[in-house]
């Protein structure tokens, strides 16, 4: 949010010589971030004059529409000749008034003014837009000085413009929703620096009356539990924005636009209370106020025309929608310019969370939205009512109705019990119960003494149990985040002063180094990051049609998914059940941006929702949850297994002047599973690899990976399918293993290195097409016996020699013993035992026998 200074000091006596430092550090003692400072009174050196426009002359033969003006600047120019300055804006006349930047001036950025010829005329300064003089983003036009300007040609436009003030550019967080406006602003200054505040919104506005100035019926009002309204007739529809409210606009960053809906902004950012003026006379029929029907439409102001569902909430007349409540207006009943003669405002309180999630569906994060999914004074309405209607019958006449419409169904605040003594005992500063009764009040609370009670609180350490003053609190209707004994003891210490509090380090404690957790994931992440692949972190939200993209089975259990209450993005609301989803939506990212050869992996949790274990126990934060209640909020929590998945595509070995290169390919997903297998201390014996037809993986190209027997992951290349409808590239590979279903592992002594000489022996072995190599390893490890140290598959060959059906697999076997030369004869019978076993088991036999 940016703020002037000057119109805080409105609503609060700061001191007229107060540093900006000062007044910086005092909002971020109060936790209100401070983005930026800029003073405007040295954004722009040199002359920046007031100048009325006396010629233009439209020049032509050029790609877009330039004038020629001579324009009156007083005496500034030395000569009081009119300046000649060559213009592309055309939103100024003859007569009108507008800024001028002289020769020699520089606007903010650095941007020098100079006189040269252009366009075959001689331009000599420049005619400024908002955005030139770095006042706001819009540059649709110069700016056009109002009729109640008083300045002559000449004069300094400094103040006129509101260069001669400094703004303040402010971050707000969520909870403090209130601090954005004015009114918000300046209570929290009033509290820095002890001052008096005058705050607009405690200023008299009358009730609303039994005959409403329109009909109007709130069908909902749970998210609209307070509707009012007002209506002004016979305003002057051509009327101009007064120059002082434009201006705060512009330097709030919001464009002017007409006098109604100025007026609506304007009183946004002084109370926080968002508005929304309608034509009256282009309302069909009575209001209504209602949920919107699934699928109803709606064109925003905007221009976009909308598609409505069944959680938003929506103004209607007889013809439909007319307004996207709380958001945006519609095109139907927008005030027009020039035309608008009976203009109905509109002040009501909605459902924060509706807005929210409304807002991001529709990606319509407007300056209203942005305060209501904050909170929003649910007590200002009628304020802001009059507000609006004495400004607009003050600069636009008209008459105000006498009838106000006030549908109010708003709950009163609910006291919070507060003991005395907890900011003190939460905090480790003394704080008085005069004290803490003192800032709360301060803030807005009004705070009553209840019973004295004992102390019950089980996180108070060392604190002797005694009687204590419980504090009766009920929040200021300003204030929506005061929900808890803790958000008041944090009020409390904000007010007094963060630096009260003393920075204590605790002592760590002696760690005993990392869990076996933590080594495997290291483990594994170091053995993937070994073979090339490059660790990403993916959000874990998918959408609902992920799952028909990868081509799950209906019963697959992957499909149930964890629904967010309050999601990001309405596009994906739900918790990822598998890595997959998020990792192949980077890899495509990654691919989009001219990457050809990727190799990525992530180590995270999915989420498996309890199917019917209802809701969690409701948890206050006064003291610490009881075992059963953790035991029951457990229950409800989703499965959160770690995974690790990786994919591949593009090319694993690139090509060069040495060759060819070798795409990445379905074994390389396999082996790289076995090598994550081998980090996290699993042996090989225990390792099973089988092929597998598991989604969204290649039928024929798919294996499972078995520890002990168990399923623990799949790798392999994915399914053609699964790759068109994600757009991936062909053949894309990828692996994907349950870290947390593998069993633990004790700590294994360092294998002894034999120093004698290895035997090595090469069989090929004729089988079946259909035997997997996996089971042709495993044999020929079970028949070697001890002597055999490594085996490993080097050749595969088919052929018609071989007959049909028929593959040989030639395997490199080493043997090597621990305290001997192995002889000839000691190799080879081990060599026998090996082939003897897998043609036993698998009907192999040796090629060329």
């Amino acid at each position: 949010m940016r703020v002037s200074v000057s119109w805080l000091r409105e609503y609060v006596d700061l001191p007229a010589d107060l540093p900006t430092g000062d007044l910086e550090q005092a909002l971020v003692d109060l936790g209100i971030e401070v983005e930026s400072i800029v003073d405007l009174r040295a954004s722009v050196t040199g002359q920046l004059v007031v100048g009325e426009v006396r010629e233009i002359e439209e020049l032509t033969g050029f790609k877009k529409p330039i004038r020629f003006c001579r324009v009156d600047v007083g005496a500034a120019n030395g000569t009081g000749e009119p300046q000649e300055i060559v213009c592309g804006a055309r939103n100024f006349a003859v007569g009108d008034r507008v800024v001028v930047v002289l020769p020699g001036g520089v606007l903010p950025g650095g941007f020098a003014i100079g006189a040269r010829k252009t366009y075959g005329h001689n331009s000599a300064g420049m005619i400024c837009s908002a955005k030139e003089l770095g006042l706001s983003d819009d540059h649709s036009g110069i700016i056009v000085l109002g009729s109640d300007v008083t300045a002559k040609p000449g004069d300094d436009a400094r103040p006129v413009v509101g260069l001669d003030d400094v703004v303040f550019d402010l971050e707000i967080t969520p909870d403090r929703g209130y601090a954005l406006s004015l009114r918000g602003l300046a209570r929290e200054l009033s509290h820095a620096f002890d001052v008096p505040l005058r705050d607009p919104g405690m200023a008299p506005a009358p009730a609303g009356t039994a005959t409403p100035p329109y009909p109007v019926e709130v069908r909902d009002t749970v998210g609209c539990d307070r509707f009012t309204a007002r209506l002004v007739r016979g305003v002057d529809p051509t009327a101009p924005t007064p120059s002082w409210m434009a201006q705060r606009l512009v330097t709030a960053g919001i464009r002017s636009i007409s006098l109604p809906v100025d007026i609506t902004n304007y009183v946004m950012l002084e109370l926080g209370q968002p508005m929304h003026a309608f034509d009256a006379d282009r309302i069909a029929g009575p209001l209504v106020v209602r949920r919107a029907e699934a699928g109803e439409k709606l064109t925003t102001l905007d221009g976009v025309n909308r598609v409505l569902t069944a959680d938003d909430m929506v103004i209607c007349d007889d013809t439909g929608p007319i307004s996207l409540a709380a958001v945006m207006g519609g095109e139907t009943s927008e005030v027009d310019t020039g035309k608008t003669t009976n203009v109905l405002f509109e002040a009501a309180h909605w459902d924060p969370a509706m807005v929210g999630r409304t807002a991001r569906r529709h990606k319509l994060f407007s300056e209203a939205a942005k305060r209501w999914e904050r909170g929003v004074d649910p007590a200002v309405a009628l304020v802001a009512l009059e507000r609006a209607v004495r400004l607009l019958t003050e600069h636009g006449g008209g008459t105000p109705s006498t009838e106000i419409l006030d549908t109010d169904h708003v709950r009163p605040r609910t006291p919070i019990s507060l003991p005395a003594d907890l900011p003190t005992r939460r905090v480790g500063v003394e704080y008085p119960p005069a004290r803490v009764v003192a800032l709360l009040e301060r803030v807005g609370c009004t705070v009553a003494q209840g019973a004295d009670r004992l102390s019950e609180d089980p996180g108070a350490v060392g604190v002797a149990s005694g009687v204590g003053t419980v504090l009766s609190v009920t929040p200021p209707t300003w204030r929506p985040d005061l929900t808890d004994p803790a958000d008041l003891v944090e009020e409390v210490v904000r007010l007094d002063g963060y630096d009260r509090v003393p920075s204590v380090l605790p002592t760590a404690p002696p760690g005993r180094g990392l869990t076996p957790r933590q080594r495997r994931r290291r483990a594994v992440a170091g053995s993937l990051a070994e073979r090339g692949y490059v660790e990403v972190l993916a959000h874990p939200f998918v959408s609902p049609e992920l799952a028909d993209q990868l081509g799950l089975p209906a019963d697959d259990p992957r499909r149930p998914a964890v629904r967010l209450a309050n999601p990001l993005s309405e596009e994906e609301p739900l918790l990822r059940t598998t890595l997959l989803g998020p990792l192949l939506g980077i890899l495509k990212r990654n691919l989009g941006r001219g990457h050809r050869d990727l190799a990525l992996y992530e180590i995270g949790a999915v989420f498996h929702p309890r199917l019917g274990a209802g809701s969690p126990p409701a948890m206050g934060v006064d003291r610490r949850p009881t075992d059963a209640e953790f035991a029951a909020a457990d229950a409800v929590v989703p499965a959160q297994p770690v995974h690790v998945a990786a994919v591949l595509a593009g090319d694993l070995d690139p090509a060069g002047w040495w060759g060819a290169g070798r795409p990445a390919g379905w074994a390389d997903a396999i082996e790289s599973a076995r090598d994550v297998l081998a980090a996290a201390g699993i042996p090989d014996e225990r390792v099973e690899v089988r092929a597998a037809e598991y989604a969204p993986w290649h039928p024929g190209r798919c294996a499972e990976l078995r520890v002990d027997g168990a399923v623990v992951g799949h790798a392999g290349e994915l399914h053609p399918t699964v790759v068109a409808a994600l757009e991936l590239p062909r053949r894309t590979c990828a692996l994907e293993l349950d870290l947390d279903a593998l069993p633990s592992t004790p700590v294994t002594p360092a294998p002894a290195v034999s120093g004698f000489p290895p035997a090595l022996i090469d069989v090929a072995l004729v089988l079946d097409d259909s035997v997997p190599a996996e089971q042709v390893r495993r044999a020929l490890e079970a028949g070697a016996g001890e002597l055999l140290e490594d085996v490993r598959l080097f050749d595969v060959y088919a052929g018609a020699q071989l007959g049909a059906g028929r593959r040989s697999l030639a395997y490199k076997l080493t043997f090597r013993a621990p305290d001997r030369t192995l002889t000839v004869e000691e190799a080879l019978a081990a060599r026998d035992a090996a082939v003897a076993v897998a043609a036993e088991r698998l009907g192999a036999t040796l090629r060329g026998a």
